[in-house]
Formats: C-alpha cells, sequence, structure tokens
C-alpha cells in the first residue's frame, strides 16, 4: 500500500479539524478515567489487589468458590450374600458423613425393617447406624464412631420394625461389602 500513497499529494488539514482534534485530546486527557490510567500507582494497587485475591483463593479452601465436595475417603459396596448382586453403595468423605445410595428396587416386608451395621477389627461387636427404608438414600454422620478403616464390614439385616430389640443383628444378612480406602 505505501507505494500508493507516495503517488498521493500530502493534504493539509483545516484549522477547524486541527482545533477539534485539540479539544477531543484535551478533554480525552483530562478526563477521571484517563488520570488513572496514566497513573502508575493505580496500576501498583491494582496489580498488588489482584495478587492478594489470588493467593488467598490458593491457600484458603474454605473461600473458593464452586468447587465440589470432597472426594469419598471409603467406598462399599453391599451386595447380597446370595448372588453377590450390589444393593447398596456407601461412601464415607472427609466430612465425616456416611451416605447410603440404592442400587435397585427391593420388595420389603411390611413388618420387618432394615438396619444398617458396621464394624472394624477390635471392636466389640457390631454398631447400628440406624433404620433404612427400601430404595430411599441415606445421608448419617458418623462423629461418634471410631475413625473408619480399610476393611471395616458394613452390612444391612432385616430386623423388626423397630430394629433389633437386643443391640446386635438378628435377622438374616440382605446385604454385606467391605470398606475400601479410596
Amino acid at each position: 500500500m505505501q507505494p500508493l500513497a507516495d503517488n498521493v499529494a500530502p493534504i493539509e488539514p483545516s484549522a477547524q479539524l486541527w482545533e477539534r482534534l485539540n479539544r477531543t485530546l484535551s478533554v480525552a486527557k483530562h478526563s477521571v478515567w484517563r488520570r488513572y490510567w496514566d497513573d502508575i500507582r493505580f496500576w501498583r494497587i491494582t496489580c498488588g489487589t489482584v495478587a492478594s485475591v489470588a493467593l488467598l483463593l490458593s491457600i484458603s479452601p474454605a473461600v473458593k468458590l464452586g468447587t465440589s465436595p470432597p472426594p469419598p475417603r471409603f467406598v462399599v459396596v453391599l451386595a447380597s450374600p446370595q448372588d453377590m448382586s450390589p444393593g447398596w453403595l456407601l461412601q464415607v468423605g472427609a466430612d465425616r458423613k456416611l451416605r447410603l445410595i440404592p442400587l435397585k428396587q427391593e420388595p420389603m416386608q411390611t413388618d420387618k425393617a432394615l438396619q444398617l451395621w458396621t464394624k472394624a477389627d477390635g471392636w466389640s461387636g457390631p454398631v447400628s447406624l440406624g433404620l433404612l427404608k427400601a430404595g430411599v438414600p441415606v445421608e448419617v454422620s458418623i462423629e461418634k464412631l471410631p475413625p473408619l478403616l480399610p476393611n471395616q464390614i458394613f452390612e444391612i439385616t432385616l430386623e423388626p420394625p423397630q430394629g433389633s430389640p437386643i443391640g446386635r443383628p438378628t435377622g438374616p444378612i440382605l446385604s454385606i461389602g467391605r470398606a475400601v480406602a479410596t
């Protein structure tokens, strides 16, 4: 394009054009935003603020927004002892919440209840984690239990409507599984 520009004679801008350019430039030069834009202190403060926020977000997990919950620390697939078909998925996360998710719908007797139990090596006996409803997900706090261990047993038994009367499983085991650390 330069050879074409060399063939054209230069034109001197008019006085009105120079005045308009000067007015536009002086307004822009004196605008508040332009003063900040050209001020090194503005950029130092802005960069310092952005760096501080980035550092805070990177070291403080409580401040992070939109993060997913931590992955489960333990996972158990509770399967039927008869045919080894999975019936429930149990997850325990760092928040010490046990989440029990049904994997299939099972018929339930009206005069019976499902009860969830757990036992780890060294415990004197199984501990009840409560009654369940067939096919309904459950979330249970396990704060009162000792720390969960790999290979810990979880089982679901069929019990009377109010649960086991003796504090130990009395009915048949419907699903059983062992905890695996993730």
